[in-house]
């Protein structure tokens, strides 16, 4: 059974920095392309950035681009998310999930369930 636990979110100030990261089990994680989700209070949960199944594409949201960085290591089968210059707008719970990015709209794979997510809060 796919498992997918994300960590590593807290509490930053704007202009901060925070790693995200997600341990993957129960599927051939090095075969898929991942991305990372977020969903802030009120929201639909929104794309945040991808990356293909070899780590060698990766795509974001416009709001991130420049200031978060996604990669993996199929290896550990884990996948990270550097995000820098946090702003309040970036606050969220942000989930990864193995995600279809062969059109231009992306989508989550159902066969493996949202984890918990880790919680990201930008606030002074």
């Amino acid at each position: 059974q796919a498992q997918l636990v994300e960590s590593g979110g807290g509490l930053v100030r704007p202009g901060g920095s925070l790693r995200l990261s997600c341990a993957a089990s129960g599927f051939g994680f090095e075969n898929f392309p991942m991305a990372w989700w977020r969903q802030a209070p009120g929201k639909e949960r929104e794309f945040v950035a991808a990356i293909s199944w070899s780590g060698q594409t990766t795509f974001y949201a416009d709001s991130v681009e420049g200031r978060f960085t996604i990669s993996r290591d199929n290896a550990k089968k884990t996948l990270d998310l550097q995000m820098n210059s946090l702003q309040p707008e970036d606050t969220a719970a942000y989930y990864c999930k193995p995600t279809d990015i062969s059109g231009s709209v992306y989508y989550p794979m159902d066969f493996a369930s949202w984890g918990q997510g880790t919680q990201v809060t930008v606030s002074s």
